[in-house]
């Protein structure tokens, strides 16, 4: 069964974003891209702890897991239990950019 998984605003737009961009060259591709991420994120909720740490905040409850050039930052919360995605970022855009939690 595992953790639900809730994509936070800041992750929507970041998806949004991706799937526009890639649009721009095929449409198709765009949103089988898009799938592919959301898949890979609702993937995490068996395993919230399969990700890594992020290095940049090294906090034991922020992980990501890479999927090409995309880093999908999490959050795992144990009450109530749940992941919350919080961004879906480039590799290219540098450090990535996390909010107040």
């Amino acid at each position: 069964m595992g953790f639900p998984v809730i994509l936070t605003p800041q992750s929507q737009d970041d998806l949004r974003s991706i799937v526009s961009y890639i649009a721009k060259d095929s449409a198709t591709r765009a949103r089988s891209f898009g799938n592919v991420l959301i898949d890979r994120a609702l993937a995490i909720g068996p395993f919230p702890e399969m990700g890594r740490i992020v290095p940049e905040l090294n906090d034991p409850f922020v992980r990501e897991i890479v999927h090409g050039p995309y880093r999908i930052i999490y959050e795992v919360f144990r009450d109530p239990t749940a992941v919350f995605v919080l961004r879906f970022w480039h590799a290219a855009r540098g450090t990535p950019e996390i909010g107040e939690r």
